[in-house]
């Protein structure tokens, strides 16, 4: 992005910045940037985090056996749960 960016060139947009908006509205400038940012990774890490669920589902698709073994897994792990927390409340 900043390839054909001089230092030289960055040091006069940040002074024209400083002109146009003094020195003590910079600081909010930066700050909201920054959140702007934030909220721009956030989203990107979510799209991803949705792609790879997304391809995870695929391949337990493409392959039902594991697919019900993990669910009979996980059923036996919250049976096993439940049991547990009757067996505490009867006692």
């Amino acid at each position: 992005m900043f390839l054909f960016i001089s230092g030289a060139e960055l040091v006069f947009i940040g002074f024209i910045i400083l002109l146009v908006f003094g020195s003590d509205r910079i600081p909010e400038i930066a700050r909201t940037l920054a959140k702007g940012m934030k909220q721009v990774r956030r989203a990107t890490d979510e799209i991803k985090h949705e792609i790879k669920r997304s391809t995870d589902i695929d391949t337990e698709t493409s392959n039902p056996i594991k697919a019900i073994q993990k669910q009979g897994e996980e059923l036996k792990k919250e049976l096993t749960e439940v049991s547990n927390t009757i067996k505490k409340d009867v006692k």
